[in-house]
């Protein structure tokens, strides 16, 4: 077995007494004081998460711009510099290669942000259709590091130790600042259902910042993956090899709004019209558990005793304090308030289709 990836902050982790554990190749913390702790921390006052794991690629050149139109589900025309961009990458069957961000530099110059577990494959896969296009891409993974503060207090936490007004930064939005004396894209985006910014940094900034931001605020707590994944539960978004994967494509997975099939020819999109006009036969639902018991990945999902689907993502809601679970089922069985079962250690516990996002700030 290769040996597991730090981020730069791996040595500071131990300082905050961290838990670490394998995830996607790298070796990060899922807990610090403890997720539920973490969890409401985010939810009422801010968290700060190391997520270097993420991938970044430069890319740029005089076809910039139509290479990547050609390769997301999204609009870019729609994103000009200082505006970032959610999407998804898909192969021409509809199927997803990876979710993303994409943060319009300059002219002709963009950052894509890319899971963790993704890296070496998103990267070969934009290399594979650079023919024709005078583009240059640059893995800067290992050269970025991502700090994310989120919670309701983030804005103030982070204002601190920046001379520029924040506010003036809206959602995906994003301005290159000075954060602690150290230069930083600053973005307000975030994967918790909170306001929040995220920083990019110099790889070698990152622990400086992370240092700086814990000491300088009692309010914040620092953050693990397993309060991230409860977080980005409760606000029902995706997690890729979840929710999405080569076998979900973004409509199924609930995600429509970042696939514009009206916009010119990108990869998959013969295969998302037929989906958007001839309807979906599976798709990703919210679930909520009527009695005691955990839905967990990969649990099936049945109706009157047949097979409809199955888990993909579940927890007890610290917020809602009820189980709660994403799962894809036949559509047929997709309708709210519908009464579903879920086989839980061999027994089938009743749940129902329930709205999404679970959780909504107010």
């Amino acid at each position: 077995m290769s040996e597991l990836k730090r981020t730069p902050i791996f040595p500071l982790y131990k300082e905050s007494g961290a838990k670490t554990v394998e995830f996607g190749g790298w070796d990060m913390p899922v807990q610090f004081s403890g997720i539920i702790q973490e969890h409401e921390a985010v939810r009422t006052k801010a968290g700060l998460f190391d997520v270097s794991h993420m991938g970044e690629f430069d890319v740029r050149g005089e076809d910039a711009f139509s290479f990547l139109q050609t390769l997301v589900t999204n609009d870019l025309s729609r994103i000009h510099p200082g505006r970032a961009m959610y999407t998804a990458m898909c192969y021409e069957n509809g199927g997803t290669v990876d979710d993303l961000l994409v943060y319009c530099l300059g002219d002709q110059h963009y950052m894509v942000v890319v899971n963790a577990g993704n890296i070496e494959k998103d990267f070969d896969w934009l290399q594979e259709h650079t023919d024709g296009f005078d583009v240059a891409l640059t893995n800067q993974s290992s050269e970025i590091a991502l700090l994310a503060v989120q919670g309701p207090l983030s804005q103030e936490v982070v204002q601190a130790h920046v001379e520029e007004d924040l506010a003036d930064i809206s959602f995906f939005r994003f301005k290159e600042l000075k954060v602690a004396g150290r230069t930083a894209i600053v973005s307000r985006t975030g994967y918790t259902g909170e306001d929040g910014f995220e920083l990019y940094v110099d790889a070698n900034d990152a622990q400086h910042l992370w240092k700086t931001i814990l000491q300088s605020d009692e309010r914040i707590e620092p953050c693990g993956l397993g309060a991230r994944d409860t977080l980005r539960l409760e606000a029902r978004l995706p997690l890729y090899g979840h929710e999405l994967s080569a076998d979900i494509s973004p409509l199924e997975a609930g995600i429509g709004f970042a696939v514009k099939t009206k916009k010119h020819h990108f990869i998959g999109k013969d295969a998302l019209t037929q989906q958007k006009e001839n309807g979906l036969s599976k798709k990703v639902v919210g679930l909520q558990v009527l009695e005691r018991g955990i839905p967990r990945e990969g649990y099936t999902v049945l109706k009157d005793g047949l097979e409809i689907g199955h888990v993909t993502s579940g927890t007890m809601s610290p917020t809602l304090r009820v189980p709660i679970a994403l799962a894809i089922v036949d559509v047929s069985f997709s309708e709210l308030e519908t009464i579903v079962s879920v086989r839980i250690r061999n027994r089938e516990i009743p749940a129902k289709v329930v709205e999404t996002p679970f959780y909504k700030r107010s």
